[in-house]
């Protein structure tokens, strides 16, 4: 057995028992990522996956431990893999998005190895593909248990737990999904199923009657939020993307592309068979697109009369919200708040810089490469500040970064504002040409390390009012406020900041037609990206970056590249 392994199934063992733990470990793995053919919804269809597995596996450790994972690509595609929600304290080499930390590992069997330490971290995380859509099979579970220092949940322990990753289905490769979008400049094609633990149906969750159990929930869906429920069962949610929660009972979940939920879930039902389901939530007006997939829990030991049984035999679904349901949405991602460690504070209150960034859809010329683009509509596009994103193709952000040498690469001058102020939210953007044409760039946001960081990021209704999961890499940030409508500074009591326990995230939903409020401190040093978590958006261009420069002493200061760092 290998010896990470090894030393994972002690350290579940002393987490249990309440054991000392001994000093951090080193959890090593390989990944061979290649071709995998698998029968899905009668079909058999070649994907990209890694080790021959779908979902990929899955990794655990301790905080505190070093995760080290070899990456040998023999894949047709080139490829990299992201940590999703892992800070990256001085590994920014390790944090995996294209063109951003690197450039990708070629096909052919070339090999990087990402090393990073897990550092004040502990919860459910997940890690992915971040190049082109081939995160849609190339994705797996990332669990960190508490460390040697704090053997115990801050909730009671559970009886036994579940990992759940929820995704999408393509019976069609998912990169010719992508390249046929980019050729017509418009949206990709749909998915045709939703997934749990990449089945479309058929997945069972044995549970006993009186029992806790913790579900660990991750959507790694590609373009869909989703609502999450268990007939007959309740939740408390005790922590999102890593960060405990103050426990919050609901019973339904509700999950954006990229987010994780840590849900305690209580088998007090009476002893039969119960179907939990994910349903898409949409949130942009007149979309008609849904899909629900389910999973089985199922009592075991049920000790009834087999009248009993054969009463419950029919399987119970949930009462599922409505596809379009933003009130519940938006209930739920508004309701959480965070556990404040020892009941200390810790909410930075002094804000260095402050930023507004408006976000959304707009048009642009289509490209040579666009050939069946309608060149008189153009094409769709996204983008922060009016600046639609644009990856760079001779060297990654973070390495030009680290040389001193931007030229060619990227420039300073993202703008902390909109260049042009206008009614965000209302549906008539969509017929202002002059506001809804972008441009591309490769612009940043340098900051000084230490900076404290308050972004405003403000949805606008440019073809239309969408949630938007936003994902910024190498922190959590606190959300202080959301709402619907524009943002207005100057009415501080009609947005009440959660200065005290506000939740912690690494990606918000912010709502549709609405705009949200983060904050957090600049405190390691690299370049980091922001972006949009649906992935159809992401090639659009909804994304920045931002420069974080090194600290004042060695250990606050970003180290050289590992030797074996992909050159592209």
């Amino acid at each position: 057995m290998n010896r990470a392994y090894v030393i994972l199934a002690l350290v579940g063992c002393c987490c249990l028992l309440g054991l000392p733990l001994a000093d951090a470990a080193v959890v090593e793995h390989t990944f061979h990522v290649g071709n995998l053919t698998i029968n899905r919804l009668g079909q058999r269809q070649v994907i990209t996956a890694v080790n021959g597995q779908f979902p990929g596996p899955k990794l655990e450790a301790r905080d505190g431990d070093t995760v080290v994972v070899h990456v040998v690509n023999y894949s047709p595609y080139n490829i990299t893999i992201h940590w999703h929600g892992v800070l990256q304290r001085l590994s920014g080499w390790a944090d995996g998005p294209s063109m951003v930390s690197q450039c990708p590992i070629r096909t052919g069997g070339a090999a990087y190895t990402y090393r990073f330490n897990i550092t004040g971290q502990e919860g459910t995380l997940w890690w992915h593909a971040h190049v082109s859509f081939l995160r849609a099979t190339v994705y797996g579970a990332l669990l960190i248990r508490p460390g040697p220092d704090k053997p115990h949940y801050p909730f009671p322990t559970p009886h036994g737990e579940a990992t759940l990753l929820f995704g999408e289905w393509w019976n069609a490769s998912v990169v010719d999904v992508e390249r046929q979008a980019m050729l017509t400049g418009g949206a990709p094609n749909n998915s045709v199923a939703l997934t749990i633990n990449g089945m479309t149906g058929g997945y069972e969750l044995p549970v006993r009657h009186g029992k806790t159990y913790l579900l660990r929930l991750i959507n790694a869906a590609l373009n869909y939020q989703l609502f999450c429920k268990v007939a007959g069962h309740a939740f408390t949610v005790v922590a999102a993307d890593a960060c405990y929660t103050d426990p919050y009972d609901t019973d339904v979940v509700v999950l954006a592309p990229g987010q994780t939920v840590d849900a305690l879930m209580y088998a007090n039902a009476t002893p039969g068979r119960y179907y939990m389901a994910a349903q898409v939530y949409q949130s942009l007006a007149n979309a008609t697109y849904t899909a629900t997939t389910t999973a089985l829990l199922r009592y075991e030991h049920d000790n009834s009369t087999a009248a009993a049984k054969a009463s419950r035999s029919l399987v119970m679904m949930p009462h599922m919200p409505a596809f379009n349901d933003s009130e519940t949405a938006q209930g739920f991602y508004g309701s959480l708040s965070g556990l404040l460690p020892d009941g200390k504070p810790t909410v930075p209150l002094h804000v260095d810089t402050r930023m507004l960034v408006t976000y959304g859809l707009g048009v642009m010329p289509c490209m040579p490469a666009q050939t069946l683009c309608n060149r008189t509509r153009g094409s769709v596009a996204a983008s922060m500040n009016n600046v639609s994103f644009q990856l760079p193709t001779t060297m990654s952000l973070l390495e030009a970064h680290l040389r001193g040498n931007i030229d060619g690469v990227y420039t300073r001058d993202f703008p902390d504002r909109p260049p042009v102020v206008f009614n965000f939210t209302s549906a008539s953007a969509s017929s202002n040409r002059s506001v809804m044409l972008t441009s591309k760039g490769t612009k940043v946001k340098t900051l000084r390390f230490n900076t404290t960081v308050e972004v405003v990021l403000q949805n606008t209704a440019i073809l239309g009012s969408e949630n938007h999961p936003l994902h910024l890499h190498g922190f959590n940030f606190y959300v202080l406020a959301q709402g619907v409508g524009n943002f207005h500074a100057r009415s501080p009591t009609r947005y009440p900041y959660n200065l005290v326990n506000p939740q912690q995230r690494n990606t918000v939903a912010v709502p549709a037609g609405g705009w949200a409020v983060i904050r957090f401190t600049a405190d390691n040093p690299g370049v980091w990206v922001m972006h949009c978590h649906l992935d159809a958006h992401l090639p659009f261009g909804l994304a920045m970056a931002f420069e974080v420069d090194d600290g004042p002493t060695p250990d606050t200061v970003l180290p050289p590249p590992p030797p074996d760092y992909p050159q592209c």
